[in-house]
C-alpha cells in the first residue's frame, strides 16, 4: 500500500468527529474535566490496540500515555499534546462544549490549544493500524496535562522514564514548523518618587509620567548575547499591569496629589543562547537611564516566579535535523509548497512542552499542530483543512522516522 494509498484511508468525517468528542469533554486546567478526558483517550488508545495507561501528575492530576510497539530496527517517535485547557471567556456565539462543525470550521474552548493537535496524532495512528501497516519503531502518544502550570504533566511523564529517539509536539502553529521558542518569565518593576499637591508638582516626582516614559522602551526592547537575528526575533517584553497612586498602599482617594509609587508587571521572552540574568541586566540599564531622566525617581526591578511550579526554558532545533526535513516534507507532499519553518510568529514566543523534552533530555524534536490564528479567542476554532492536513503529516512523520516493518 502506497503512501497515496494510505493518506486516502483518512475517514475525514470520522476524525472531525472524535475532535468534537474531545471538544465535549470540559477539561478546564486542574479539575476533574481533564482527568475525565485523560481516562477518555486512554479507552480509545486501549481499543485500538495500544499499550495504554493512565501514569500520576501531582495530587489527583493523571497523564493518558500510550505506545504502539515496533518490530524492532527502526526510531522511535513520540507525540505531545496536553488536554487541559483555559476557560471559555464571554462573548462566545456557539456552545463552547458543544463540538460545532460548520464547512470551515470546527469550534470549541480548546479546540485550538490543542484538542486539534491532540486528536490528529490519534487519528495519524488508528489509519495507519486500521490499514493493517506495522511500523519497526515504536510511537508513542502522550496526551498530558499541567501545561498551562508550566509543563508539570510532561515532566512527570519525563521523570517516569517517557523518551523516544524524535519527538513532535503538536501545539497551534497553523501548521508551520516552529524550530525555535522564547523562553519566558515575570517581572515587577516599582518606581518611587516624591509626591506635592498639583499646585507644586514642579517640585514633584511624578511616577506616572516617569512610567510613561518607560513603558514604550520596555515594550521595544530585545536583550544582549543573541546568537543572531533569528534568536532575536524571539526577544520580546511586554507591560501588562501599571498600578499608580499614593503610597505602597496605592491611596486612590486623592487624586490633586502627585502619584509617588507605581508597581508595573510584565513578562519577558528571551531565546535560546540567552538567559534571565542577561535580560534583567539590559532592564536594569533602562532604569538607570529613566533614574537620569527623572532625578530623584527610585526603581526596584524583581523577577517573580510562581512558588512549585517549572519555568519553561527555550527551544530549540537546527533546520537541517531529521524531524524537521520529515516534516517539512510531508507538509510539502500534502501542499505541494514549501513549509513555513522557523521561528514562527506568533508561536516563537510561546512557551510549549518541547521545552522540556528538549532541555531535560536532550531529544531532537519540533513543534507543528494545527489551530493558532483563533487561539485563545471567542468562538475559538479551527480550519477544517488544517486539522486534516496535520493528520496527513503526522501519519507521514511515522511512515519516515519508524519505517515500515
Amino acid at each position: 500500500m502506497t503512501e497515496d494509498d494510505l493518506l486516502a484511508r483518512i475517514d475525514a468525517k470520522a476524525s472531525l468527529d472524535f475532535l468534537a468528542e474531545m471538544v465535549r469533554h470540559k477539561s478546564y486546567s486542574q479539575t476533574e474535566g481533564e482527568r475525565k478526558l485523560a481516562a477518555y483517550m486512554c479507552e480509545r488508545m486501549t481499543a485500538i490496540g495500544l499499550d495504554a495507561k493512565l501514569t500520576p501528575v501531582e495530587g489527583e492530576r493523571v497523564n493518558a500515555i500510550g505506545v504502539r510497539k515496533g518490530a524492532g530496527g527502526g526510531k522511535s517517535l513520540l507525540f505531545n499534546g496536553h488536554l487541559d485547557t483555559n476557560p471559555a471567556t464571554e462573548g462566545w456565539t456557539v456552545d463552547p462544549w458543544g463540538g460545532v462543525v460548520d464547512d470551515k470550521f470546527i469550534y470549541g474552548i480548546g479546540v485550538s490549544n490543542m484538542k486539534a493537535g491532540d486528536a490528529a496524532y490519534f487519528c495519524a495512528l488508528k489509519t495507519l493500524i486500521d490499514a493493517g501497516v506495522k511500523l519497526k519503531g515504536d510511537v508513542i502518544l502522550t496526551y498530558v496535562v499541567g501545561e498551562l502550570q508550566g509543563g508539570v504533566g510532561t515532566l512527570a511523564a519525563i521523570n517516569q522514564g517517557w523518551k523516544a529517539d524524535y519527538f513532535i509536539n503538536t501545539e497551534p502553529t497553523d501548521i508551520g514548523a516552529l524550530t525555535m521558542h522564547a523562553a519566558a518569565f515575570t517581572f515587577i518593576i516599582e518606581l518611587t518618587g516624591i509626591t506635592r499637591h498639583l499646585s507644586k508638582r514642579e517640585q514633584a516626582v511624578d511616577v506616572i509620567s516617569a512610567a510613561c516614559d518607560l513603558i514604550p522602551r520596555l515594550n521595544g526592547m530585545t536583550f544582549s548575547g543573541a546568537r543572531s537575528d533569528e534568536h532575536r526575533s524571539i526577544n520580546r517584553a511586554h507591560v501588562g499591569v501599571v498600578h499608580g497612586a499614593l503610597g505602597k498602599s496605592l491611596e486612590e482617594w486623592r487624586p490633586p496629589q502627585v502619584a509617588d509609587f507605581l508597581r508595573i508587571k510584565g513578562s519577558a521572552r528571551y531565546a535560546p543562547g540567552q538567559n534571565e540574568t542577561q535580560v534583567l541586566a539590559d532592564m536594569r540599564k533602562v532604569l538607570d537611564d529613566l533614574e537620569r531622566r527623572f532625578p530623584g525617581l527610585k526603581t526596584v526591578l524583581i523577577p517573580e516566579h510562581q512558588v512549585g511550579r517549572p519555568a519553561m526554558p527555550p527551544f530549540e532545533v537546527a533546520r537541517d535535523a531529521r524531524i524537521v526535513k520529515v516534516v517539512n516534507r510531508a507538509y510539502e507532499k500534502i501542499r505541494g509548497t514549501k513549509q513555513p519553518t522557523g521561528p514562527l510568529g506568533p508561536p516563537g514566543f510561546y512557551g510549549t512542552d518541547a521545552s522540556h523534552f528538549y532541555s531535560r533530555l536532550g531529544m531532537e524534536g519540533i513543534v507543528c499542530g494545527p489551530g493558532g490564528r483563533y487561539n485563545t479567542m471567542p468562538d475559538e476554532r479551527v480550519d477544517i483543512p488544517d486539522y486534516l492536513d496535520a493528520i496527513r503529516i503526522y501519519l507521514l512523520a511515522m511512515l519516515d522516522i519508524c519505517e515500515r516493518a
